[in-house]
C-alpha cells in the first residue's frame, strides 16, 4: 500500500494547516484511493503552532481573558499538557488582531504574552514552549515581563522552577542593522523614525539590562524575534532556543513516519527563494531521507533554485489569471488544492518510480 505524509505549512489569512493537509489528502484519494495518508499539523512557530503541537502532543486548549497588543480585553488560548505547556505569541498579541490603521511597534505591548505564561506556571506548567512569530509588538519584551512581575512576587522565585523553549527560525539580534526594528519593525507600522526610536530603546534596554544582571544576551540568535520577545526570554528567563519546525519535527518523531513513504507533499502559501532560507517546506525537505517532496503554493517564483535544493516538484495550485482576492477564500484554495491533485499526474509517476527502483 502507497504512504503519502502530507504537512503542509498554513496559507496565512486563508487556511490553516489542518485544513490544507485535508484538501491535499482529499486531492491524493482521488488518485490513489487506497493509500495510507499521515496528515501531520505543522508550524514554524507562527501561525497554527497551537494546533499543531496540540496534534502532536495532546493536552487542553486553555482559554483567559488578556491584553491585545493596545491593551484591549481579548481571549487567548494556550496548549497545557500535564507540565508542558505551549504558548503561541500571536494568540494575544498578534499583527493580525489590529486593522492596518491601528498597526504602531511604538505603542504595541507584549502584555498578553506574559499573561499567557503566567497562566500556564500557575496551573503547573514547568516547561514552556513559546512560539515566535506573527507579533504586532517591538518593545523588546518589556510587556511582557511587567505582566509577570504584576503576576508573581519576586521573593518567590516561582519563575526559576521553570524550563523555558522559544520556538524561532529567526536568528537576528535584538538591535542594530539587523536587528528586530530594523528588518521587522516597518511591516508591523513603523515609519523610519519610528524604527530608529525603537531600535535605540532596545539598544538602551540591552544596556541597563547587562549592567544590572552582568550578561548580556542581546546578540544571541532569536533575540530579535518577535520584536524582541526573544531577547527577554534569552535574558530573563534563561531560555533555550530551537528552530521552530525542528523542534516540531522531533515531537512528532517526523523521521519515523517518513522513512517508509512513498511521497511527501509539503507547503506554504507562497514559495519563493526565502523558502530557501530556513521556512517550514526546507525542514521538512532536510528530514525526508530520499523520499521525493512535492511543494505546493499559491503563489511560485524562483522554481528552479526550489528544484535545484532538492525539491521534486515545486508548482502552484491556482490557475493562471486568478484574481489575489479570490485566491484567498478558504474554500477556493481547498478546491484548488483537491482539483490541481487530482489532474497533476506529476508527483505520483515520480513515486511510482522511486518505488520500482
Amino acid at each position: 500500500m502507497r504512504k503519502v505524509v502530507v504537512a503542509v505549512d498554513s496559507f496565512k489569512g486563508c487556511m490553516s494547516s489542518v485544513e490544507a493537509n485535508r484538501a491535499v489528502a482529499d486531492g491524493v484519494r482521488s488518485v490513489w484511493p487506497g493509500a495510507e495518508i499521515v496528515e501531520v499539523p505543522v508550524s514554524d512557530g507562527g501561525e497554527g503552532f497551537l494546533e499543531a503541537f496540540q496534534a502532536a502532543i495532546g493536552g487542553e486548549l486553555v482559554p483567559i481573558p488578556v491584553k491585545d497588543p493596545l491593551m484591549r480585553d481579548i481571549s487567548a488560548r494556550y496548549l497545557l499538557n500535564g507540565e508542558t505547556a505551549v504558548v503561541e505569541v500571536a494568540e494575544a498579541v498578534g499583527l493580525t488582531l489590529l486593522r492596518p490603521e491601528e498597526r504602531n511597534p511604538l505603542l504595541a505591548s507584549s502584555y498578553g504574552v506574559g499573561q499567557l505564561v503566567a497562566d500556564a506556571v500557575k496551573n503547573g506548567a514547568r516547561h514552556i514552549i513559546v512560539g515566535l512569530g506573527g507579533s504586532a509588538t517591538s518593545d523588546a519584551g518589556k510587556g511582557m515581563l511587567r505582566a509577570l512581575e504584576d503576576a508573581f512576587d519576586p521573593s518567590e522565585r516561582t519563575l526559576r522552577a521553570v524550563r523555558f523553549t522559544i520556538a524561532t527560525d529567526v536568528e537576528n539580534p535584538l538591535y542594530g542593522e539587523n536587528g528586530a526594528a530594523q528588518v521587522f519593525a516597518p511591516q508591523k507600522g513603523a515609519t523610519p523614525e519610528m524604527v530608529r526610536v525603537l531600535d535605540e530603546k532596545a539598544r538602551q534596554f540591552a544596556a541597563d539590562s547587562a549592567s544590572r544582571m552582568g550578561f548580556d544576551r542581546s546578540q544571541m540568535k532569536g533575540a530579535g524575534a518577535a520584536g524582541g520577545l526573544g531577547y527577554a526570554f534569552l535574558q530573563y528567563l534563561d531560555a533555550g532556543r530551537q528552530p521552530g519546525i525542528e523542534l516540531l519535527l522531533s515531537t512528532i518523531g517526523f523521521d519515523a513516519l517518513a522513512s517508509d513513504a512513498d511521497l511527501i507533499i509539503t507547503g506554504e502559501g507562497s514559495a519563493d527563494r526565502q523558502t530557501l532560507m530556513g521556512k517550514l517546506p526546507m525542514g521538512i525537505l532536510r528530514h525526508s531521507a530520499g523520499v521525493p517532496v512535492c511543494l505546493i503554493a499559491g503563489k511560485v517564483s524562483d522554481r528552479q533554485e526550489l528544484l535545484r535544493a532538492g525539491f521534486a516538484h515545486v508548482e502552484s495550485i491556482n490557475p493562471p489569471g486568478l484574481p489575489l482576492e479570490e485566491a484567498m477564500k478558504k474554500t477556493v484554495a481547498e478546491e484548488n488544492i483537491r482539483r490541481f491533485l487530482s489532474i497533476f499526474t506529476g508527483f505520483f509517476e515520480q513515486a511510482e518510480e522511486c518505488r520500482t527502483k
